[in-house]
């Protein structure tokens, strides 16, 4: 009975300890959360996974992405598990502005319109428009020049508003890759677009067929976006950037999907 009793005390013992334990571990994972003003216990990010190469599916249906890793390397700075919820970009900042995650990481640049009612992170992708033709095009060098011309683009992206000031008759696509296509059938005259996606399609395709024609002069800034409310996030991430810049982080994943570091 003695011996009994003393398994039994260890056995109780053992299990307090764990239950501590599990209740310490919680409390740090609850606590980094609750100061980062999280709507749970993790970071829930919103990305479209359809945007290649900032947030896609690859070979394996593994969500993947130069957006996805700074995500998720920004969410380990914190200390904090991180969870995708992949969304339309036509319903995104819907989704963001009714709560249903933290903040949104889909190359969003950063605009006067959207700063009125968004609060954004530093950023940490840094690139140009650029306004790409056939490769025997040689009548369009300007943004001017497609005044009158055919320019294929996505209806809900900020290069198609770019493209119809600049006078552009807009042909509606789904992406960059049914653009070149009807450009190179010469459907098209022009499409405009990032520079960071036609870099990712000259590095895997034959772009002999076309051409940049020009480039923006102004740069686009993409970053984190939340709602006002949660600008302490925001501020919480931008300390997180600076340490993956200090740190090489952000760079090592410019040179994998670009080549080169696009966070500057």
């Amino acid at each position: 009975m003695s011996r009994n009793r003393a398994l039994l005390t260890v056995t109780a013992a053992s299990a307090a300890l764990l239950a501590l334990t599990a209740c310490g571990s919680s409390g740090e994972s609850g606590g980094a959360a609750d100061e980062l003003g999280l709507s749970g216990d993790k970071l829930v990010v919103a990305t479209e996974g359809t945007y290649r190469p900032f947030s896609y599916h690859d070979e394996t249906d593994e969500l993947v992405g130069y957006d996805v890793e700074v995500a998720e390397a920004v969410a380990e700075n914190l200390g904090v598990e991180i969870e995708f919820q992949e969304t339309q970009w036509d319903a995104i900042f819907a989704g963001l502005d009714a709560g249903r995650f933290d903040t949104i990481a889909n190359q969003v640049t950063i605009t006067p319109e959207r700063e009125a009612d968004y609060v954004f992170s530093t950023p940490y992708t840094v690139s140009t428009g650029v306004l790409v033709v056939a490769a025997d095009n040689n009548d369009i060098t300007s943004f001017a020049d497609l005044d009158g011309k055919t320019s294929a683009q996505s209806l809900t992206s900020n290069w198609n508003d770019l493209a119809k000031e600049s006078g552009a008759t807009v042909e509606a696509v789904e992406g960059w890759a049914q653009a070149v296509a009807l450009l190179e059938q010469g459907r098209v005259d022009a499409t405009i677009n990032d520079s960071l996606t036609y870099l990712d399609y000259a590095n895997t395709e034959d772009t002999s067929g076309i051409k940049v024609a020009v480039e923006t002069d102004e740069e686009s800034q993409s970053a984190f976006v939340v709602t006002p409310e949660n600008e302490a996030l925001a501020t919480a991430i931008d300390g997180a950037l600076e340490d993956l810049r200090a740190d090489g982080t952000l760079a090592e994943l410019g040179e994998k999907y670009f080549g080169e570091d696009v966070s500057e």
